[in-house]
C-alpha cells in the first residue's frame, strides 16, 4: 500500500527538506501496512507498543508542521489520541499535506524553530526530524515484519549529525537512548544509524 502523498506526486526537493519529506513518505508507507493483530505488539522503542508508536508518529508529523509555521512545540500532544486504531494512514495523509505546505516554503530553512532545548534554524530542525522519522519508522517496521527500502541519500544528513548531537556516553537523562550497539563501518547506513541510538540492527 502506498502513501497517497508520496514523493512521486509532488515536486522533488533536495537538501534537508527533501530528506525530511522522503522520510515522511516512507514512514507513511510503513504505517499504512500495520495490521490489526499487530497493534499490541512491542517495538524496539522502549515502552511503546505498535499502537502507541503509530499514534506518536502522527503526533510528530503534526508537530513538525506546527513548529515549522511558527507554532509552539507543546501545543501538539505527545500522542495523537484522537486518531482511532487503524485510521493512522488517513491521519498521515492529512498531516503530510499540511507539513508539505509549510516546509516547501524556502523561507522555513532560515526561520527559527522553537524546540524544548532552544531555537534552531529550520535547516537544522529538518535534519532532527528526518532522524526521528527514520528511527521510529525502523522501530515500526521491525515490530511489524516490514523491510522498507532505505534511501542512503536521506540517511546522509542524520548520519553526519548523530555523533555531534548524541554522544556515545554518558547515556540517560538528556540523552534518552540506550548504549551504542557497535556495527561494522561498512554496515548499511540504516544499521549504523539505529545502532548509535541503542537499537540492535
Amino acid at each position: 500500500m502506498t502513501n497517497p502523498m508520496n514523493s512521486s506526486e509532488a515536486p522533488a526537493l533536495a537538501g534537508p527538506v527533501g530528506g525530511l519529506l522522503k522520510a515522511v513518505d516512507l514512514a507513511g508507507d510503513v504505517l499504512a501496512t500495520v495490521r490489526p493483530e499487530q497493534y499490541d505488539s512491542t517495538t524496539p522503542c522502549p515502552d511503546y507498543s505498535v499502537r502507541q508508536l503509530s499514534n506518536h508518529l502522527v503526533s510528530v508529523l503534526r508537530r513538525v508542521a506546527v513548529i515549522g509555521a511558527g507554532g509552539q512545540f507543546f501545543s501538539v500532544p505527545h500522542f495523537a489520541e484522537d486518531v482511532a486504531d487503524g485510521a493512522w494512514a488517513e491521519a498521515w495523509a492529512a498531516g503530510t499535506k499540511e507539513l508539505r505546505s509549510v516546509w516547501t516554503d524556502p523561507a522555513v530553512l532560515g526561520r527559527e524553530i522553537g524546540l524544548p532545548w532552544g531555537p534552531v534554524p529550520g535547516a537544522v530542525a529538518a535534519v532532527i526530524y528526518t532522524n526521528e522519522f527514520v528511527l521510529h519508522t525502523w522501530d515500526l517496521a521491525k515490530a511489524t515484519g516490514q523491510s522498507p527500502e532505505w534511501d542512503d541519500a536521506v540517511l546522509a544528513a542524520p548520519l553526519a549529525a548523530m555523533h555531534r548531537a548524541v554522544p556515545r556516553e554518558p547515556r540517560g537523562g538528556q540523552v534518552p537512548f540506550g548504549p551504542v550497539v557497535d556495527v561494522p563501518e561498512d554496515a548499511p547506513a540504516i544499521d549504523r544509524l539505529v545502532g548509535w541510538y541503542g537499537r540492535t540492527p
